[in-house]
């Protein structure tokens, strides 16, 4: 199973405020045991939302909307992609995770969607046509 999963934001990430080098240590330590256990595909910090714009679609319209954005509990200040068994084996690698923020902090795991999830609404020609496409990502 493929997951998506979110270091949620908190005031600290969204304010700016840095980590510590001891944190950054144990972040990157937790990191090598994932990749060392094949879990690890990606993950990244990310810059507070100040930084960042959202696009609103509306039918045909687009509107972009810039940061900060309200909301910290919701706003992701981190990811991982992981590769995992099930739900139950992520759950347990995020229970080993460093606190990733300063303070109180959130982790939410998210399945990704597979093909199959799709059922007949993906024909084999999409699913060549998105195996290509990962074929070629994965050269980059």
């Amino acid at each position: 199973m493929r997951a998506i999963v979110f270091v949620k934001a908190t005031k600290s990430s969204e304010d700016g405020v840095m980590p510590t080098t001891e944190l950054i240590e144990a972040m990157g330590k937790f990191n090598e045991e994932l990749v060392n256990a094949g879990i690890m595909q990606s993950g990244d910090g990310l810059h507070p939302s100040s930084k960042g714009k959202r696009v609103v679609f509306d039918g045909d319209s687009r509107t972009v909307i810039d940061g900060p954005f309200p909301h910290t509990n919701e706003l992701v200040a981190g990811f991982w992609i992981w590769t995992v068994k099930d739900m139950d084996e992520a759950v347990e690698w995020v229970k080993r995770c460093p606190n990733p923020m300063l303070e109180r902090s959130e982790i939410e795991i998210r399945p990704m969607f597979e093909m199959e999830d799709f059922g007949d609404a993906v024909t084999p020609e999409i699913a060549a046509h998105v195996e290509e496409l990962r074929a070629r990502v994965a050269k980059q």
